[in-house]
């Protein structure tokens, strides 16, 4: 009986120390086995573990690959606009041993060195870069984490920049100089359409002033058009050779006025000049008006009266 008891006392420590001596590693884990405080070198797999009971104790490390989010910054870019910038960072422990050791929590670690990396990494961009060109700025932002993380025991797998906040009023900035480019554009293309069918019509026009009966037709043409489209509208052809006749006979007649009132600018001097000739002329040949004197000589002599060219 006593051998008997004594069998069941020694399987149930023997039981005891199996289950405090056992420790089971998920697949997605690692151990690191501490014995008396001291790290032991050798990291525990997947799977079950032995260790000592008492002496040893193992910490489990996840070694799944970390999505970790970057709260938002805000911070002013190299070409002074404020903004906030948010993004994500995937790291993943490839030595557990420096994870526990080298860093109190390592998570929250990475966490802090994103949050400073990525302000500074804003204050060396560019608006325009972290809205368009942002592989460069993620690939500098996983350089500045990388520097840390690997003497913590942490790869960083990639870092992506979700968001950009950007001011209302640089919004609408943003959407008037958008707006201007388009209409510019627009304005280019528009130009450049009436140019080609400038050309074109160029060169119809040479066509169809070498044979004046294309004209015509293209008129009854265009008539044609017209009365299907409105059958009440009342085309009049007009005769493009009136209208160049009546052009023609304007510029004649407008060219002789003109060399008509040059000659009359030209001759009017000489005759206004000949006229005040004259009349200084005539004014030389007359003679004053003098009146008859009677002469009293002698008063018992008769009288005579002296001719006006006497005097």
């Amino acid at each position: 009986m006593i051998v008997i008891d004594a069998l069941i006392a020694l399987l149930v420590v023997l039981a005891v120390y199996a289950g405090l001596s056992v420790r089971m590693v998920q697949q997605t884990q690692l151990g690191v086995v501490f014995r008396f405080g001291r790290v032991l070198d050798r990291v525990r797999g997947p799977g079950l573990a032995r260790i000592v009971p008492v002496a040893d104790r193992m910490r489990r490390v996840n070694v799944q690959i970390v999505t970790m989010p970057i709260p938002a910054q805000e911070g002013i870019t190299r070409d002074n606009v404020t903004v906030r910038v948010d993004a994500v960072v995937y790291f993943q422990v490839v030595d557990p041993v420096k994870a526990i050791i080298n860093v109190q929590d390592y998570g929250f670690a990475m966490s802090q060195v994103a949050q400073t990396s990525l302000r500074s990494i804003i204050g060396k961009s560019e608006l325009d870069d972290l809205l368009a060109n942002r592989e460069p700025i993620n690939q500098g932002l996983e350089l500045m984490l990388d520097s840390p993380a690997l003497g913590w025991g942490i790869q960083i797998d990639r870092v992506e920049i979700k968001d950009v906040a950007l001011p209302e009023s640089m919004k609408r900035s943003m959407a008037r100089q958008a707006e201007a480019d388009r209409e510019r554009r627009a304005r280019i293309i528009t130009a450049d359409g009436e140019f080609q069918a400038s050309a074109r019509l160029s060169e119809a026009a040479k066509v169809m002033s070498a044979t004046p009966a294309a004209l015509q037709l293209r008129l009854l043409q265009t008539v044609v058009e017209v009365a299907a489209e409105k059958n009440s509208t009342l085309v009049l052809p007009f005769p493009v050779e009136l209208l160049r006749f009546l052009e023609s006979s304007t510029q004649r007649a407008t060219a002789q006025a003109v060399e008509a009132a040059e000659v009359a600018e030209a001759i009017r001097p000489d005759g206004a000049a000949d006229g005040r000739d004259e009349d200084r002329g005539v004014e030389q040949l007359e003679l004053p008006q003098v009146a008859p004197t009677v002469e009293h000589p002698d008063p018992a002599a008769p009288l005579r009266v002296a001719p006006p060219h006497a005097a």
